[in-house]
C-alpha cells in the first residue's frame, strides 16, 4: 500500500467550467479517506483524476513516491470500484474475478491462489460458478470488490459502490468494506453522496461543495465544529438548525432576537466572547442539533416558542418539525409523550451546544486563543 499525494490539483474543462478547483491534502498509508458531497461536487471528478481517467488541468499527484500526472490508469497500481459494477456478463464469477490478473500475464497458479484467497475473504466460493445475471445486487457488488481485491494495488478507489444497493444490503455490505479495509490495512478512496456512509466509514472525511474542498477531518470533529454552514448541515440526519437574527446585548446579557418578541439567551464560551462583540447590531447565524434542544419542561425552561408542523416516528426517536420566529427547526425526541402537529409548544436548548456562524460569509466563527 502507499501514500497518496494531491498537490493543488485542479481540472478545468475545455468550455470554461471548474470541476476541481484547489486539491491539496496528503492520504496517508494504510487510510480510508472518504469524498462526499452533494451531486456535481467533483467528488468522483477527483477520484477519477487519481484513477487516470480524468486528465490533470494543473497541480501534482503523487502515488507512493512516484508523481503520476502522466502514468497511463493501468500502471498506476489502482484498482477501481464502480458504481455499476462493471462486471463481464457472459464471464463466470470466477473469470471475472481473474480477468484482470490474466491480462497482466501473471501465472496460472497465483491467478487461482489469489482468487482463491478473494472468494474466501468475501464469500465467493458458492458463486464462482455462476454469471453476473444469476446474482443479487449485494453479490455482484463483492464480486465487483472481488476483482480490485485480486490486484492486490496499492490503492483501491471506491466510486459510490453501495449505491445500488436498497437499504439492508447498503449496512451489510458497508459493515463488509470496513472489515476488509482493516483486514487489508489498505489505502482506500471512498466517493459516496450519503453522510452515513461517510460518517462510518471513513478515517477522514473531505467534504466538498461546488468542485471545492469545504473542510478534511475526522467525523466527529467535522460534526462537532463544522468550519461553515454547509458542513454545519450536510453532515448529521436530521440537519443542523440555523436561526438567525439580531446580535443584542443588554442587562441580561447576549441574546439572538430571531423575531419580534421571540428573543434566545446566548452563553457562548469566554473565548467567543470578544469576537460576539464586535457583531453587536448585526445578524449572526447559530446552529442547533436536533438532540441540543428539547420540549420545555417548564416556563422557564421554554423560551423558544414554536408550532408543531408534523411527528416523523422512527421507532426509537422521533422527530418533531416546528415553525420557530420564520425558521424552520427539526427536534429529536424520545418516541413517547410527543405533542400532535398544530400544537403549540415551548423549547429549550443546550446553550453551551451553539454554533456560532457569520450571516455573510457563513463561517464559522473562530475562538480566541487562550
Amino acid at each position: 500500500m502507499a501514500r497518496v499525494r494531491l498537490d493543488h490539483l485542479r481540472k478545468v474543462y475545455d468550455n470554461g467550467y471548474v470541476g476541481v478547483a484547489d486539491a491539496d491534502f496528503e492520504i496517508a498509508h494504510g487510510e480510508l479517506l472518504v469524498l462526499v458531497g452533494p451531486s456535481g461536487c467533483g467528488k468522483s471528478t477527483l477520484l477519477r483524476m487519481v484513477a487516470g481517467l480524468e486528465s490533470i488541468t494543473s497541480g501534482t499527484l503523487t502515488i507512493g513516491e512516484r508523481v503520476v500526472n502522466d502514468v497511463s490508469p493501468r500502471d498506476r497500481d489502482i484498482a477501481m470500484v464502480f458504481q455499476n459494477y462493471a462486471l463481464y456478463p457472459h464471464m463466470s464469477v470466477a473469470d471475472n474475478l481473474a480477468f484482470g490478473l490474466k491480462l497482466r500475464g501473471t501465472a496460472r497458479a497465483e491467478v487461482e491462489r489469489r482468487v482463491a484467497e478473494a472468494s474466501a475473504m468475501l464469500d465467493l466460493d458458492r458463486l464462482l460458478p455462476l454469471k453476473p445475471a444469476q446474482l443479487s445486487g449485494g453479490q455482484r457488488q463483492r464480486v465487483a470488490l472481488g476483482r480490485a481485491l485480486v490486484r492486490k494495488p496499492a490503492v483501491f478507489l471506491l466510486d459510490e459502490p453501495l449505491s445500488n444497493l436498497d437499504a439492508k444490503l447498503r449496512l451489510s455490505t458497508r459493515v463488509e468494506i470496513a472489515k476488509l479495509h482493516r483486514d487489508l490495512d489498505a489505502t482506500m478512496i471512498y466517493v459516496t453522496h450519503d453522510q452515513i456512509e461517510a460518517m462510518t466509514l471513513g478515517h477522514r472525511i473531505v467534504v466538498m461543495n461546488e468542485g471545492r474542498i469545504q473542510q478534511i477531518d475526522t467525523p466527529m470533529r467535522l460534526y462537532e465544529r463544522p468550519v461553515n454552514t454547509f458542513v454545519a448541515t450536510f453532515l448529521g440526519s436530521p440537519k443542523m438548525n440555523l436561526l438567525w437574527g439580531a446580535l443584542l446585548d443588554g442587562d441580561g446579557g447576549l441574546r439572538l432576537r430571531i423575531a419580534d418578541g421571540v428573543e434566545m439567551p446566548l452563553a457562548p464560551p469566554p473565548s467567543l466572547r470578544p469576537k460576539l462583540q464586535g457583531y453587536v447590531g448585526r445578524e449572526i447565524t447559530v446552529g442547533l442539533r436536533p438532540e441540543d434542544l428539547h420540549l420545555g419542561r417548564d416556563d422557564t425552561d421554554g423560551v423558544l416558542p414554536a408550532q408543531v408542523e408534523a411527528v416523523e416516528p422512527v421507532g426509537n426517536e422521533a422527530f418533531l418539525n416546528l415553525g420557530c420566529g420564520g425558521c424552520d427547526l427539526v427536534v429529536r425526541l424520545p418516541p413517547y409523550g410527543l405533542p400532535k402537529p398544530g400544537d403549540r409548544v415551548r423549547l429549550g436548548y443546550d446553550a453551551a451546544r451553539m454554533h456560532y456562524f457569520d450571516r455573510d460569509s457563513e463561517l464559522r466563527l473562530a475562538e480566541d486563543a487562550a
